[in-house]
């Protein structure tokens, strides 16, 4: 099968995982950020979309952390997603350590099917 620049193959699910680069959080920080993304995903997944969920399950549970500059290219990802019907979800912190309470720090995408997914974080940096 034809593979993308990120080695999706046609029919392949993956969740995307973006973090705000500006907030420079530590490595266990953005860790935990994106961990909480990805079970607010699976949470969301099997209400919406049960049949999606186990194709992802069974296929690996792939996915990828990426990095944006600011929240308002965040705000742009989602609005993208949303309007192709990708399952997005914000992670906002409770400012315990290194952020102000309430500060959105990740936003979560998917599972999706990464020609789905693709043209909208594609381009965005690894983590």
């Amino acid at each position: 099968m034809p593979r993308n620049p990120r080695g999706a193959e046609r029919g392949e699910r993956k969740m995307a995982l973006v973090l705000r680069g500006e907030l420079r959080l530590s490595a266990g920080k953005a860790a935990v950020q994106a961990a909480h993304a990805a079970v607010m995903l699976v949470e969301q997944a099997r209400r919406r979309d049960e049949e999606g969920m186990a194709e992802w399950l069974a296929q690996g549970q792939k996915k990828i952390a990426l990095v944006v500059s600011t929240l308002d290219e965040m705000v742009d990802i989602e609005r993208r997603a949303r309007a192709r019907g990708i399952g997005a979800v914000w992670v906002e912190d409770a400012g315990f350590t290194e952020v102000a309470p309430g500060t959105r720090t990740c936003l979560g995408l998917g599972p999706a099917l990464a020609s789905e997914l693709d043209p909208i974080t594609g381009s965005l940096p690894l983590l």
